[in-house]
């Protein structure tokens, strides 16, 4: 769940309004809960028409309870000044990836009751072939990991063409992160995020006004 930071508050210090709340899932009941209880549906990173399905999905039991819902998707970034670059570092992770580790995680996850999980695992069928599921969308790090197991691989401007394809399916919040975190965050602000700004996708939390030194240029 992500609670929104700003609240507004009564006299006596109580909030007088709902913290913004995010939810995803695949099954259901998730659908139901999502259409009647949450403010932002948040799905992992699969290819656009699945999330395209999704969304549609959502809308439609929202639509239902007289709702509007947001949406939100989460994955990993590997971006740099190149294509090549990109995709370079993406295959050295995933020669890191030994096979022993892969089997016993991937058995592990296959367990799994999750309709998410089990969405996730089809994107790569445990295969260390094929990973590349759409342009610039990389299903390796779901081999290793459980929950969000996909990443926007290539270029700043590469990336940037894949987040704008994704809001124009309706996604208007995008939960990234990147390994390592620190050195990929500011990789994605220093060549991603003013390519979004140059489109109209994207705009500093300060609007107009320059930041100061103190803070981070690509935080939101």
């Amino acid at each position: 769940m992500s609670i929104c930071a700003s609240r507004k508050r009564s006299w006596h210090g109580c909030p007088t309004r709902c913290p913004r709340c995010t939810s995803g899932g695949s099954s259901p009941i998730a659908g139901e809960i999502a259409a009647k209880y949450v403010d932002v549906y948040l799905t992992w990173g699969e290819p656009p028409a699945q999330v395209a399905e999704k969304i549609a999905w959502i809308r439609g039991l929202a639509a239902k309870e007289g709702r509007t819902l947001r949406f939100g998707i989460r994955l990993h970034v590997i971006t740099r000044d190149t294509s090549e670059e990109a995709w370079a570092e993406a295959n050295r992770l995933l020669e890191g990836f030994d096979s022993e580790t892969v089997k016993s995680v991937q058995a592990g996850l296959a367990r799994s009751e999750s309709e998410g999980q089990q969405r996730m695992l089809a994107l790569h069928g445990g295969s260390r072939d094929g990973l590349e599921i759409h342009p610039n969308l990389w299903a390796g790090i779901g081999l290793v990991r459980g929950g969000a197991g996909t990443a926007l691989v290539g270029s700043h401007e590469e990336v940037a063409e894949r987040i704008k394809e994704y809001a124009a399916l309706g996604i208007e919040e995008f939960v990234l992160s990147g390994y390592p975190h620190l050195e990929e965050a500011y990789w994605f602000g220093e060549g991603v995020l003013p390519r979004l700004a140059a489109d109209g996708v994207w705009q500093h939390p300060v609007g107009e006004r320059k930041a100061s030194a103190a803070q981070v240029p690509f935080a939101s």
